[in-house]
This record gives C-alpha cells, structure tokens and sequence, in this order.
C-alpha cells in the first residue's frame, strides 16, 4: 500500500535522495561514493560539478575533490542526452552502450551538414586512439592539432563533433583539467575495470540509481533525465522491483528507495547553495516542486539552458547567485526571488559560507534587488 505524501514532504524525501541531508543508509566519505551513489551527475560545467560534489562532502575542499578526480574514483563523458556527466568509471562503458548511443541516433545528419563522413569518424577515432595510448593525455586543443595533422579538418564545429563521437563510442573520455585546459585520454586506460552488464541488467541498476538518487519521481522523469524510452524506462522499474517503494504526492504513484519509504522526519528547513549544473533541478523533467514557474526566467534566462547557481530554502529556490573569485577573497552576489528577512539572508551567508570554505577564501557578499 503506499503512503501519501504532502509537497513538503515529498521535497524533503528528494534532498534526503539527493544527499543534500542524513540519508539513514550511507554516509559518502569521498568522491567515488557520492557518483557511485547517484550514478551519474551533471558536469558539463566543471566548476559547477566540483562544487555539486563539495556541497554533498562536508569539511572537503576543491583540492581534495580535484585530487580524487586525479586518483580516478569517477571520470567525466557523454553517457545520456549528449551532456557531460560524471559517472563511476567502472560504469562508464555499459551507460554509454545502454544510453549514450541514443544520443548517435542524429549523427549522420550532423556528419552531413559540418561535411564529414562516417569514414572520417572512424578515422578521428583511430588517430586520437593512437596519439592516447600507452597513458596519454592531451588537451582538447592538443587532440584537434593532432587531428588536423592527420589531415581531418576540425573547423567551426567539426573538432567537437569528433571529440564528442569518440567518447560517445567508448574510445576517450574526458580527464581533470590541467590547468584551464580539458584533457582527454582512452577510456580503456583510464578504467580498465570496466562492468559488463546484459542489458536488462543495466536498464535495472540505472533505474534504482537514478530512484535512490532523486525519488520520489515517475517513470516520465527516469525516461527524462536516462534519454532512454518510457517503455525501456518502465522495464528499468520493473526489473528494480524489489529494491524500490511506492508513495503518492498530490495523487500521484511515484517511485522511492525502500530504504526512505517509512522515513518520518522529512519535512525540510534546510538553506543550500548550489551550483547550477545540480541534479537537484537538472534531474527532473518537472521542476514544478522546487522552482515556481513565475521563477523559472530568472533561474534559466532566456530558456537556453544554462542554468544559474540557486539558493535553495525548504526544499524551493529563494534566490540566485553568482560568485567572482579572486586572490584573496570570493564575491557572491545573491538575488532574492522572494521576501528573505534578516534571518532567512543570515542563513543564506552561512550556507554560501560553505561555498567559501571549498574554495578556502573569505566570503564578501552582495545583495541585489
């Protein structure tokens, strides 16, 4: 029988999932048990995913989540829906075969109008493959240079293309920054360790990943946030039965871990500063829990997908906020998207505080209208 569930509550369920509050059945000591945990998470902006795992690793610097990506406990590539995500190296080659190839369903369409062909593709895969192995790793602009060497034009958007088509297919992945500077390496050798998993299997440890990670949700959003159909969506849940929960939110049945079905204390008062690559709103196709719509404009100007840094209160986004770094101090401006008192924007320092604390400058804040 499932139990119904107040908007609060369901919200507090979420960031229980998300691990933005004590989950009551891990506590993540590093970088590989938070991307284990959720599977995969966005980063397509760098920064932003450093500090999406910082604000689920208490007391962790920048420096320490940059140096476990160093030690490769979890690597960036384009598993779903064509963006950049972090996901468990081990895993990484079964997501792309499972979702990462839906993503290739329009190649031949872009290969057409940037002027490439399919040989070139396979071409660009052998050359970046032979400059990378033996342990390489090259800059994006470094892999262009040895692509046009090779004789394969990389102008307007045929460099990405390629680079993208390689590691969609399995053959790179994109390794931590050194410096400003993307790096790639083969994917083989950067996780040798690689998962096997029959498909069916698959559908069913993405399906609870993405349930333990970010229920209560539908089929409608693990379809949304996978790239997979909701028919294979709804195989996933199926095959993910027996580890999951059912609850109702305003009606409607909604998938949870077994682990949080009967977690009574939920209802949130928590204050977060996140980045605006988070799957606390990028892993939803229906936002309308955490975002009011009249907000949604302010959060993601123009609709153009670049999502802004949130402040977030009871589970609902109060604010925006953007940071300037510099040598001896982080200036963040905060926007309020709604009335905040003295002692809501005290809770707001204290919480970008923590944004701070990461990159291990003082704070300076800037309160807009």
């Amino acid at each position: 029988m499932s139990r119904d569930l107040t908007a609060s509550e369901a919200l507090g369920l979420r960031m229980t999932s998300l691990l933005l509050r004590p989950h009551p059945s891990i506590r993540p000591g590093g970088v590989a048990d938070v991307v284990r945990w959720f599977g995969a998470m966005q980063a397509q902006d760098l920064a932003s995913g450093l500090w999406s795992l910082g604000a689920r690793l208490p007391g962790q610097s920048v420096a320490d989540v940059q140096a476990a990506l160093e030690r490769r406990e979890a690597l960036r590539t384009w598993p779903m829906r064509g963006t950049v995500h972090l996901v468990p190296p081990a895993d990484a080659r079964w997501m792309l075969e499972l979702t990462g190839v839906r993503s290739l369903s329009g190649s031949a369409t872009r290969r057409a109008r940037l002027g490439l062909t399919e040989a070139d593709e396979g071409r660009a895969m052998d050359v970046l493959g032979a400059a990378l192995t033996g342990g390489g790793r090259l800059t994006r602009a470094q892999c262009l240079a040895t692509l046009r060497e090779a004789g394969i034009g990389t102008d307007g958007q045929r460099g990405y293309h390629l680079l993208w088509t390689a590691s969609v297919r399995g053959v790179t992945c994109v390794a931590p920054d050194v410096g400003t500077d993307q790096t790639f390496a083969l994917l083989d050798e950067w996780a040798p360790e690689s998962r096997r998993l029959d498909r069916d299997e698959a559908l069913a440890v993405l399906a609870h990943r993405y349930v333990r990670g970010h229920g209560p949700v539908t089929a409608r959003e693990f379809a949304g946030w996978s790239g997979l159909t909701l028919t294979d969506a709804r195989r996933g849940l199926a095959a993910a039965e027996s580890a999951l929960s059912t609850v109702r939110v305003d009606g409607e049945p909604m998938h949870v871990d077994a682990a949080l079905a009967d977690l009574r204390d939920i209802a949130p008062d928590d204050v977060l500063a996140l980045p605006g690559f988070d799957e606390y709103l990028l892993g939803y196709r229906d936002r309308a829990l955490m975002l009011d719509p009249v907000d949604q404009q302010a959060v993601v100007p123009g609709n153009n997908g670049i999502f802004q840094a949130t402040v977030v209160r009871a589970g609902r986004v109060v604010g925006v906020w953007k940071r300037k770094v510099g040598r001896s101090a982080v200036t963040v401006a905060v926007r309020p998207l709604t009335s905040l008192d003295a002692a809501a924007r005290a809770r707001v320092e204290q919480a970008l505080g923590r944004y701070a604390d990461f990159l291990g400058l003082p704070p300076r804040f800037d309160w807009l209208a």
